[in-house]
């Protein structure tokens, strides 16, 4: 008896090898560079607490069920980024929001800077979601008041500015001040 002709497989995994190592090579896989931050130097075990005034903190409270108390208030995520930019502009120069102090800024002269500080707390059982959601907020607020001032002074939005020596001055002028306290129980407000 005859055997029948058998089909020769070895170039086929050869070309299948080629083909997934093509595709691997040539698609680009989308990554999450995650939330931007540039994170303060570890402080002087030595150092004195810096003294905050209490007009000067912007306090976020996130609860287990994703609830906002927003300075002691409860808020909604939608009002979030506007009581943020109200509270770090202040642009009535109101006692109940932050002070301001005058810094020579080069390309934008003797320009107000904002002491306020913006503080953070979750509780460990608030959503991801939530949370993600109350850090865009906050970002896009100061993004929108960096936009404004770049606007202002050199008819470009913030993120269209290519002189570093310009975007060094919009981030000095508006500083990203979020402070993010460890994640604890803090109530069902």
């Amino acid at each position: 008896m005859k055997k029948p002709p058998e089909i020769n497989t070895g170039s086929m995994a050869d070309i299948s090898f080629l083909l997934l190592t093509f595709f691997l090579l040539t698609s680009s896989i989308n990554t999450d560079s995650g939330i931007f931050r540039k994170l303060p130097p570890p402080p002087d075990p030595n150092a004195k607490p810096a003294d905050i005034k209490q007009r000067n903190i912007f306090t976020v409270l996130i609860n287990k069920n994703d609830r906002l108390l927003v300075d002691n208030k409860p808020s909604d995520i939608r009002l979030l980024r506007q009581q943020a930019k109200d509270f770090i502009s202040n642009p009535s120069n109101l006692e109940t929001l932050p002070e301001k102090k005058f810094e020579d800024i080069p390309y934008l002269g003797n320009y107000p800077i904002s002491k306020g500080v913006i503080s953070i707390q979750n509780d460990r059982g608030t959503s991801y979601n939530t949370y993600i959601k109350v850090q865009n907020e906050l970002t896009g607020a100061i993004d929108e008041l960096r936009n404004a001032l770049s606007m202002d002074k050199f008819n470009r939005k913030f993120k269209d500015l290519t002189d570093p020596n310009l975007i060094e001055a919009i981030q000095k002028a508006i500083p990203i001040s979020i402070s993010e306290a460890e994640p604890k129980d803090v109530g069902d407000q």
